[in-house]
């Protein structure tokens, strides 16, 4: 693993190609679930209760290839985030059927955390989204990964639902509990 110095003037996002699969095989995804938030709709992250548990590592497994067709479709891209010639990150963006651009995908290589990373592809997503006049962005997260929900609330997104049973068929006594974050654009209008 690389260590990444804590200011990185090369980092840039490009297109995924054909070394997108090869940087998932040999990055490092998973976090640290120290607890379960109890989520609060209009409270900040701060202000959830946190339901402590014995810490253990989360890994989603990602695949490369759930997320091939993205890259040829024109409603949908996958973006990698580089340090120099080393892909740090990646992020999968799509038109959700509600009109919304929707992160089907964000995901930073472990080593390369906390270096702005997340937030450079976060940008490159608000870029895409209002380039197609798009009215706000959205996501799902869990009420286990914290420090994602800290991420997108200080990114400006708040949190629009919160769906207790959508992890009950893999789990049905797990305590996670989906999480929908909009960032809302300036122009759009909600009732």
């Amino acid at each position: 693993m690389t260590d990444f110095p804590s200011a990185i003037p090369t980092l840039s996002v490009r297109i995924a190609d054909e070394r997108f699969e090869d940087y998932i095989l040999n990055s490092e995804f998973t976090f640290t679930v120290c607890g379960y938030a109890k989520v609060q709709i209009g409270k900040p992250v701060a202000q959830w209760r946190i339901d402590s548990v014995e810490p253990y590592l989360k890994n989603y497994g990602i695949d490369s290839e759930e997320f091939c067709e993205y890259r040829d479709r024109a409603d949908s891209m996958v973006l990698v985030a580089w340090i120099g010639e080393q892909p740090v990150g990646h992020i999968v963006l799509s038109t959700h059927w509600n009109g919304f651009a929707h992160i089907d995908e964000l995901a930073v290589d472990a080593p390369a955390r906390r270096n702005g990373v997340a937030r450079a592809l976060l940008d490159v997503a608000q870029f895409w989204s209002r380039k197609r006049n798009l009215p706000g962005i959205m996501l799902e997260t869990q009420n286990n990964n914290l420090a994602a929900c800290r991420l997108y609330e200080s990114y400006g997104f708040v949190v629009g639902g919160v769906d207790h049973l959508l992890y009950r068929a893999i789990d049905p006594i797990s305590q996670e509990v989906a999480i929908f974050w909009y960032l809302l654009f300036d122009d759009c209008v909600v009732s």
